[in-house]
């Protein structure tokens, strides 16, 4: 059974009296394990998608289904949970909350779920990607690879079975943005979490198992391993 699975899914917006499909009858089916890329250009509709698969948008007309589970019609409060304990998510903004300490960002989604072991399970991820030494910084106090590693962090903290990547590296450096695809490929590899990453970089596609390419809202290529 797939871990993810995009049946015929559209959505359309309305932009001045016009409307506007970004996506068009798209089916996707995701492996458990995978790492996928969602390619294409500005406006393909990738982050539409994406956004649509890990139920933060809901399509006109298609369904998703986790597992078994169909998920296109959830109420908010059935959604939240599967957001905070079965999904993580890495956005290129990173979204840190800007009163709480990095340790406290990373612990926030298990404190949501109830879990008492927050703060240890908080602490020995920024271990792991080198960030024990910034734990009591605030996000303005930390640099762009810095917030993306403490993000990751954060995603990863209720070891959810699918992780979201938009554009992840899209407001860093060169050399940073390389360190965050490198430790998104290396906990992948450890924890085969499902990982389905947003990205418009050829070379990032470069490293994943399958590439699907989006454009004007369709696919226009779909490739098997990448080499």
């Amino acid at each position: 059974m797939p871990a993810l699975e995009a049946r015929s899914v559209s959505k359309t917006y309305s932009i001045d009296s016009r409307a506007m499909t970004v996506l068009d009858t798209i089916s996707l089916s995701v492996e458990v394990g995978e790492f996928l890329v969602i390619k294409g250009e500005s406006g393909s509709g990738k982050s539409t998608l994406l956004s649509i698969l890990s139920g933060l948008d809901r399509p006109d007309t298609g369904r998703v289904l986790l597992g078994d589970r169909d998920i296109t019609d959830l109420t908010e409060d059935d959604l939240a949970p599967v957001r905070n304990a079965v999904f993580g998510f890495v956005f290129q903004s990173f979204h840190l909350i800007p009163s709480l300490t990095a340790v406290e960002n990373v612990m926030f989604p298990a404190e949501l779920a109830g879990d008492p072991h927050a703060r240890d399970k908080a602490e020995r991820l920024l271990e792991r990607v080198g960030l024990t030494g910034r734990a009591h910084s605030f996000p303005h106090q930390l640099s762009g690879g810095e917030k993306q590693r403490c993000a990751i962090c954060r995603a990863l903290i209720n070891e959810p079975r699918i992780l979201f990547a938009d554009e992840p590296t899209g407001n860093l450096d060169a050399a940073n943005g390389r360190a965050v695809l490198a430790l998104l490929q290396e906990l992948h590899r450890e924890r085969r979490t499902t990982l389905i990453l947003v990205t418009h970089s050829q070379e990032i596609a470069q490293s994943a198992d399958r590439v699907v390419t989006l454009r004007d809202g369709r696919f226009v290529a779909n490739s098997g391993h990448v080499s």
